[in-house]
């Protein structure tokens, strides 16, 4: 019998890495939840990249609205503020942490994953956000696991095999599997094209670049 997962799924590069990566091992249900960003193509995003990799990915893909939490997460990604421009720093990035999302989300992973009998959730922090989002930490998945493994009486456990590698890491593993990048969404604004010019357009294109893959992505700024 195969093991199943839970793959959280934001329609991202990092998640889509993960989850195209754990298919070989896992039997793998994708889930992604909505927030109530100011848009909604990551959603979209995810529905795709597990369409391209076969209808039977994509019957297995859950979408769970949570929109109302944009009204007790405040974040400049649920509609407080503007969305930061230009790279990534202090300031910046502070302004697009919504408030314990990720614990939130686990706990609905760890939900699902028991009552379908699946042996984990998995989860793609990576080493890039650890410096400020504190729910993408070693010490929060350490935590987060003994808390799922717990709170299930040990039906499930937490995994989180990005912790210690950079997004360039992740692209790079992912061409492996032959991840369509495309069809993945980063942009924190919500137009036909990613901008190019947000702090998570500028971190995508950078990773690409260091990863030395050609970014497929269209981007609305050409240059850096």
């Amino acid at each position: 019998m195969s093991k199943k997962c839970v793959a959280l799924l934001s329609g991202g590069i990092d998640s889509t890495v993960l989850m195209y990566s754990l298919i070989e091992d896992y039997e793998v249900y994708p889930l992604t939840i909505g927030y109530g960003q100011r848009h909604k193509k990551e959603v979209f995003a995810a529905r795709n990249v597990c369409e391209a990799r076969g209808d039977w990915l994509l019957k297995r893909w859950k979408y769970l609205d949570l929109g109302n939490l944009r009204f007790v997460l405040p974040s400049a990604l649920t509609g407080v503020g503007e969305v930061p421009s230009g790279k990534y720093n202090e300031e910046t990035m502070s302004q697009t942490v919504v408030p314990n999302r990720n614990m939130i989300f686990l706990s609905i992973a760890a939900g699902y994953a028991e009552g379908i009998e699946a042996n984990y959730v998995a989860y793609a922090a990576h080493t890039e956000d650890h410096y400020l989002y504190s729910d993408t930490r070693p010490e929060f998945a350490v935590t987060c696991d003994l808390a799922i493994e717990q709170g299930t009486g040990g039906k499930v456990r937490l995994l989180t095999p990005f912790i210690s590698v950079s997004k360039s890491d992740i692209i790079t593993f992912g061409k492996t599997f032959t991840v369509p990048f495309k069809k993945t969404w980063s942009c924190y604004q919500g137009g036909d094209v990613h901008c190019g010019t947000c702090s998570t357009c500028i971190e995508r294109r950078q990773a690409f670049k260091l990863a030395r893959v050609e970014d497929p992505t269209e981007y609305i700024a050409e240059r850096l």
